[in-house]
């Protein structure tokens, strides 16, 4: 099949039918796939100020549109829903190969509506698609669904995404895994999923994937190929310790958050970081996702034989660093829990260290514990033992399973929640790096580094180096960031490519996949078409510009290392911001900017078979 002839496959769990949908050219041209094409399709079919864990929500899983094919790193596939964790619009990435197995079943996204009676899990083998019993499987960890699944499926080429405990008891920071490790991590989709009763979806693929213009775009493929694995940090670093290539590199830049970013230096790091991974032996292999030639991801094992992927970067930051936690062994078994549990890491570590403060603060008292051990910054046992509580939600971790920012209103202090918009931020102090605290203060999808990461050029110097404290420039580096970082997520490729490649190098692999003559400023529009979209929904959803801030904690100056006295100027930024945007002065969206954009265009969706 051509790489635009995929179609939506559109599940009703509450009729236990499906309907088959076909793609039409034009929304290809103005959304590309993935990210893009979901949100519109959402947007278009949903009221942005339902309840997200009602029936009226809807959960898309969508490829981008290169997914499956030869394209670098082209196995990333995302979920989007309204997120119960913010209020906002999500669109979680994740990689694997269940992308990739999924856009050759034929379906570019796979559209959930209502709830099922009982629990189910869907089965799709190329074309023959069955809604399945899944009684016997609810209750489980992923690892054991998936081989439940897969041995119903009889077929091991196939591939399954599931929920685990976190997401059927739906908490606000349950994640998707496929593959057993991979992880649709962010803005509590899991609990989407479990709302609906829908504990897996298996699929298997053998429909393959031709390009338009298939001699170069092969020609393309390689030598994008080429130039990841020639670079420094997609060939050198990433392969070599993972994304925790950054642990070392971001505490001696000043904005490694310690003790639920009260400091932003940890004296252990050396401890946590990759190379100490792999100097204890805890690390056995590189992991690949489909089609990489990076091969970030880490397989280890622990003293005693417990094994899995990660930690990553912000995994092993989040339990790590951020709860005072120098055991490496606590940090990754934390991590494996989160996998099996279907917990996103990064909220559950930071949540953890949120009530860490709370409790040394005396706003948690010890009999609210239940019986828990003391929630003291560096305690390892506390963090294994409230993370899996967390994804059981039992005992105190009932409370954790809503976020930091929940947990800080039930005892009074939602200050101390290092949040945006409700969702947990990663591992970047934004007082250390101007440009990305106002990425962090924007993204429409609460606290995020993956919407516009602004550390490469701001820390790492890709695609040039630039001040951290400069504020000159950094709301158009942003919003350049942030609207290409929507064409990658779109078009199904992996973020980590753009250490290596450009707008121009993404623009020769869809043109080449598709058979457009698109320029490079027409595929950063789409982006911006996309980032216009989202924020539209959030707006309508009730999410007030007033939230494109920071926590408080961040007018106060960095107490310690090399970046000691910096604040956020993220106010000052977003003024200009908001005029590069097109937006008013108050962050909305005048009617204008949308009709410029092609955004009051109704859905072009089209049915052509029930089944």
């Amino acid at each position: 099949m051509k790489v635009t002839d995929a179609g939506v496959l559109r599940v009703n769990l509450s009729k236990g039918t499906f309907v088959e949908e076909s793609v039409g050219e034009d929304m290809y041209k103005m959304y590309l796939g993935g990210r893009g094409m979901a949100a519109k399709l959402l947007s278009d079919e949903i009221d942005p100020a339902i309840d997200a864990l009602s029936p009226d929500n809807k959960l898309i899983f969508a490829n981008g549109l290169l997914s499956g094919t030869s394209a670098p790193t082209g196995g990333r596939y995302m979920v989007i829903t309204k997120s119960p964790l913010t209020g906002t619009i999500a669109s979680s990435n994740s990689g694997g190969i269940f992308g990739a197995v999924m856009r050759r079943t034929g379906y570019l996204m796979i559209v959930i509506e209502g709830r099922s009676p009982k629990p189910v899990y869907i089965s799709i083998n190329d074309n023959t698609v069955e809604i399945k019993d899944a009684v016997h499987l609810w209750g489980l960890g992923t690892a054991a669904a998936t081989d439940k699944i897969l041995q119903e499926f009889g077929e091991k080429r196939a591939s399954v995404s599931c929920i685990g405990p976190a997401g059927e008891k739906l908490s606000k920071i349950a994640c998707i895994i496929n593959d057993k490790h991979r992880a649709a991590g962010r803005s509590g989709v899991g609990a989407v999923m479990g709302s609906k009763n829908l504990k897996a979806i298996v699929v298997k693929g053998s429909n393959p994937i031709e390009s338009e213009e298939k001699d170069q775009f092969s020609a393309y493929a390689k030598e994008k190929t080429k130039m990841l694995k020639e670079n420094a940090v997609t060939g050198e670093g990433l392969p070599a310790l993972g994304t925790k290539v950054l642990d070392s590199i971001i505490n001696q830049s000043g904005l490694y958050p310690t003790r639920n970013f009260q400091f932003a230096t940890f004296e252990d790091t050396e401890e946590v970081s990759g190379e100490a991974l792999v100097a204890k032996g805890y690390l056995k292999s590189n992991k690949a996702c489909f089609g990489c030639p990076i091969a970030c991801g880490r397989y280890t094992v622990l003293p005693g034989g417990r094994e899995g992927e990660g930690p990553e970067y912000e995994s092993g930051w989040a339990f790590g660093a951020d709860c005072g936690v120098n055991d490496l062994i606590a940090i990754t078994e934390a991590n494996f829990i989160c996998n099996d549990l279907g917990l996103d890491t990064i909220s559950t570590g930071t949540t953890i260290a949120a009530a860490m403060e709370m409790y040394e603060k005396g706003y948690i008292k010890k009999e609210d514990l239940q019986n828990g051990p003391e929630m003291k910054f560096g305690s390892s046992e506390a963090v294994v033992y409230y993370t899996r509580m967390t994804g059981m939600r039992e005992g105190f971790g009932d409370l954790l399973a809503e976020g930091s920012y929940r947990l800080g209103e039930h005892f009074g202090h939602p200050e101390l929640s290092m949040s945006v918009k409700k969702q947990e931020l990663p591992a970047y102090d934004p007082r250390g790096v101007q440009g990305h605290g106002l990425s962090y203060a924007t993204s429409n999808r609460g606290g995020c580094h993956v919407r516009g990461y602004l550390i490469s050029p701001e820390i790492l110097g890709s695609p040039e180096k630039l001040d951290p404290q400069e504020l000159t420039g950094k709301p158009q580096w942003v919003k350049t960031f942030q609207d290409l970082t929507a064409v990658i997520d779109s078009a199904g490729l992996c973020l980590f490519s753009s250490f290596a490649l450009g707008l121009q190098d993404y623009t020769d692999l869809i043109n080449g996949a598709t058979g457009f003559s698109m320029t490079a400023e027409e595929v950063l529009t789409i982006g911006e078409r996309i980032w216009n979209l989202e924020r539209d929904f959030n707006l309508k959803a009730g999410i007030s510009p007033v939230t494109d801030s920071l926590p408080e904690r961040f007018l106060e100056p960095i107490p310690d290392g090399p970046q000691k006295g910096a604040v956020s100027h993220v106010q000052q930024l977003l003024p200009e911001y908001y005029s590069l945007r097109g937006w008013n002065k108050d962050g909305t969206i005048p009617k204008g900017k949308l009709k410029q954009l092609g955004l009051e265009n109704a859905k072009v969706v089209l049915v052509r078979k029930t089944g």
